[in-house]
């Protein structure tokens, strides 16, 4: 069922707009890095309600990213948020970094491949089956990723393997999960501008996703669809705004549905070139 519906998505946005795409995913990375000796920064917000307690709870990031060179790049995030607290509280650290394997390049299109790794360190306790390193828990994250640009669509897939570290490093053993995998199907297609004349030109970006996890240890798993909306403006800094919901699953998550906003400013050239 989610293959037919990202078919159709893409399907119909061939129909109506045949023609140079964007691949700035809201919810996975691409293959692609940022520019050369550029320098980020990222304020990200997650807005859910508790599927246990039914508390409206949210979560705030703050993500330094660096382009070292044209393969390499590296992000360094933290976060805090009432999602195990009764208040607001710095609650985690993580690192990511992505190495570009492969580039073929032609007109008005091209093909990357890359990999990366992530790390984090989260002072939550373990309550749920759900993996993840946004700040619920710590744990190692090592994946490929491939994506494909051909004119205004972006196709891109990323799999990966998720293990959690929260209960080695405090020392305390659960039956919840240990290991999974992950994976990620995500489409993007630039609505606007239809012709660029000018970098200073807005663009209006759309995206599907669809996001998932196999878990190892209890044999449990969810599926999930990301619909979202990118502004850019002036080339360098986007607006984001995304909701995500389950489709079909049995694992204990904390909420099956979520909002995501995130506002990312991109800064060129601004890293010292290596001697």
């Amino acid at each position: 069922m989610i293959m037919r519906i990202f078919t159709l998505f893409i399907l119909l946005f061939e129909i109506f707009h045949p023609i140079v795409a964007q691949e700035l995913y809201i919810y996975s990375e691409p293959a692609s890095n940022m520019p050369a000796r550029a320098f980020g920064l990222k304020y990200s917000g997650k807005f859910l309600e508790n599927k246990n307690t039914l508390k409206n709870e949210q979560r705030h990031g703050l993500e330094l990213q660096f382009g070292h060179n044209k393969k390499w790049m590296t992000h360094v995030a933290s976060t805090i948020s009432d999602m195990y607290s009764p208040n607001v509280r710095w609650e985690s650290f993580r690192i990511y970094s992505k190495y570009r394997l492969l580039s073929v390049d032609d007109v008005h299109k091209h093909f990357r491949a890359a990999a990366f790794g992530e790390f984090s360190s989260s002072i939550n306790p373990v309550r749920f089956d759900e993996l993840n390193l946004e700040g619920d828990q710590s744990g190692l994250r090592g994946g490929v990723i491939l994506t494909q640009l051909v004119h205004k669509l972006a196709v891109s897939t990323t799999l990966s393997y998720i293990y959690s570290l929260q209960d080695r490093i405090k020392g305390i053993g659960h039956s919840h999960n240990y290991n999974a995998f992950n994976y990620s199907l995500s489409g993007g297609y630039l609505l606007y501008p239809r012709s660029y004349k000018s970098y200073n030109q807005t663009n209006f970006n759309i995206y599907l996703e669809c996001l998932g996890s196999q878990a190892v240890d209890t044999k449990t798993a969810f599926l999930d669809l990301a619909p979202a909306l990118q502004l850019i403006f002036t080339s360098n800094t986007k607006l984001n705004v995304g909701y995500r919901f389950q489709v079909a699953g049995n694992m204990n998550r904390m909420a099956n549905n979520s909002f995501h906003i995130s506002i990312e400013r991109t800064f060129l050239n601004a890293l010292r070139p290596p001697k």
